[in-house]
């Protein structure tokens, strides 16, 4: 098994399903926690010199911070819409909330960065955020641009997006890097977190699986790994991709990025054995399966 994968629950703080700190991680700059919030309940997280996403995967939460206070709707789960999130800042102390009414406990995904400056809370509303189709044929995908330079100019050092690929297909294709600072890329700490549907599409399920790679020019990194839902998947250096859906099996992935430089950016180089996949897409249609989904639920 490769040490880049953490399957589920080896994360795991108490209830909590994952909690990865740069330190545990072996970088610098990146990190994931995922919260479940038992209904009616108050949780306090304490950033440090962290900023973060507030990002519900499943149910709905307040955040209060600084004196401001956030109602995020939420989505039933990944699979079944574009969600509001909270950018909360370093040094803060940020209480969550689940709707006492609410029959599950609320999930969510607090995507972090180490980061210098502070800056001030912040609302995202769903309808706010672009949902792109990328790629065509059976590479179609639908990348959710939440947390994205160019889209949300609003945090120090933190990038993050939603990823949802058709049962299937692949994504993440052609395999690119961000490991070195260049003309056509910067360097960023990724984290992949992937939850997988079951058969009906909607729900998060350990029944089902896809794959993922990431491997190294120099071979010292060639992994080509089983990820199931839940599953962390972390990328130093190298090019990763693709992220496969096996067939019958929706999945979703949250990218979480974050690096020295001054200016917040996702440039990447592809693998150039495989730059030539992306002008094939010109003569091949998208799957009309993308876009999944948008800010009113699923697209269909």
């Amino acid at each position: 098994m490769s040490e880049l994968l953490r399957p589920h629950g080896t994360l795991a703080d108490g209830d909590d399903p994952v909690r990865l700190t740069p330190e545990s991680a072996g970088w610098t700059y990146t990190g994931l926690r995922v919260l479940r919030l038992r209904p009616g309940t108050e949780r306090v997280v304490r950033t440090g010199g962290y900023e973060a996403f507030v990002l519900p995967l499943s149910g709905g939460c307040t955040v209060s911070v600084d004196g401001e206070r956030f109602v995020l709707r939420g989505r039933d789960s990944v699979f079944t819409a574009v969600t509001d999130f909270a950018y909360v800042p370093r040094d803060a102390e940020v209480r969550l909330q689940a709707p006492a009414e609410q029959s599950e406990p609320t999930e969510v995904a607090l995507p972090m960065a180490r980061c210098t400056r502070r800056l001030e809370p912040r609302y995202g509303p769903a309808e706010d955020v672009p949902v792109e189709v990328r790629g065509s044929g059976n590479a179609t995908r639908q990348v959710t641009n939440f947390g994205v330079p160019g889209v949300w100019e609003h945090a120090d050092k933190l990038n993050a997006c939603e990823l949802l690929t058709p049962d299937g297909n692949w994504s993440s294709y052609p395999p690119h890097k961000h490991d070195e600072a260049t003309e056509c890329e910067v360097i960023n700490e990724e984290i992949y977190y992937f939850r997988i549907a079951g058969g009906d599409g909607l729900k998060p399920s350990r029944e089902g699986f896809g794959m993922h790679r990431t491997y190294t020019s120099d071979g010292a990194i060639d992994a080509t790994v089983t990820v199931r839902d839940g599953d962390v998947f972390l990328i130093p250096r190298g090019y990763h991709g693709p992220c496969i859906a096996a067939p019958g099996y929706t999945m979703y992935y949250l990218n979480v990025l974050a690096g020295p430089a001054d200016e917040r950016s996702m440039a990447f180089c592809d693998d150039p054995a495989h730059s030539w996949v992306r002008d094939s897409w010109a003569d091949q249609k998208p799957d009309p399966r993308c876009p999944m989904t948008n800010a009113q639920g699923l697209v269909r």
